[in-house]
């Protein structure tokens, strides 16, 4: 299965190269911003956009409100496997 990841773009590194650095829950990674932008929306208009990272490529831009609930929903599902494996290793 594939996963994209919210994160927000917070510094364009090279805009010749659609190179851009993306937040992802308070760590920075640099990013390709190639697959969204065009000639109607420019690397710089991308900066504070919200994106979906997937493989070091921000795939699609979304809602600030979705990036937010998706980040918590995975939050919730880290914590939920790290019980089922602290469940686990007690058993054994």
């Amino acid at each position: 299965m594939c996963l994209g990841i919210p994160g927000q773009i917070v510094e364009i590194v090279d805009p010749e190269k659609n190179l851009a650095k993306v937040a992802i829950s308070g760590i920075r990674r640099e990013v390709n911003i190639t697959c969204i932008v065009d000639k109607d929306h420019p690397v710089n208009s991308c900066l504070g956009e919200w994106v979906l990272v997937h493989v070091g490529f921000a795939m699609t831009r979304i809602e600030e409100e979705e990036a937010k609930k998706t980040l918590a929903l995975l939050q919730e599902l880290g914590e939920a496997q790290k019980e089922l494996e602290s469940m686990t290793s007690t058993i054994k």
